[in-house]
């Protein structure tokens, strides 16, 4: 990562998140690529760039294991895992596509002196119907 985390955060605390915390720089990710991203605390992130606009879930797909970024594929605003094909809506977390019923967590994103920050944890989306 080139980017140095410069906070640390508690993930468990949700209140006791200590925000912003720099995840990458945004050359890291080209448009329509999906970059693996660290909290200080460990936690697993998946930083999207979509035609310029960049957006952050958790890296674990909510069906499977798998690590988005690094199995995922982007597609417009749609991550697929491609271990069962299920796909989430990364701007929202949303599940758009069985057999993914659980949402994403997603995080606040600010983009600012060419790194992406992750701005705190935003609430999950409703279940898919």
């Amino acid at each position: 990562m080139s980017a140095q985390l410069i906070e640390v955060v508690a993930i468990d605390d949700v209140a006791g998140h200590q925000f912003p915390v720099a995840v990458c720089v945004t050359d890291d990710v080209a448009p329509g690529d999906i970059y693996p991203a660290l909290l200080p605390s460990g936690h697993k992130l998946a930083v999207y760039n979509v035609n310029g606009e960049f957006y952050v879930t958790d890296d674990t797909c909510s069906h499977g294991e798998a690590s988005l970024s690094e199995d995922g594929m982007l597609e417009g605003t749609e991550v697929e895992c491609t271990w069962h094909f299920g796909r989430f809506d990364v701007r929202t977390g949303e599940a758009c596509a069985m057999p993914c019923t659980h949402p994403l967590r997603t995080w606040g994103v600010e983009v600012r002196d060419g790194s992406v920050w992750v701005t705190g944890v935003r609430p999950l989306v409703g279940e898919l119907k």
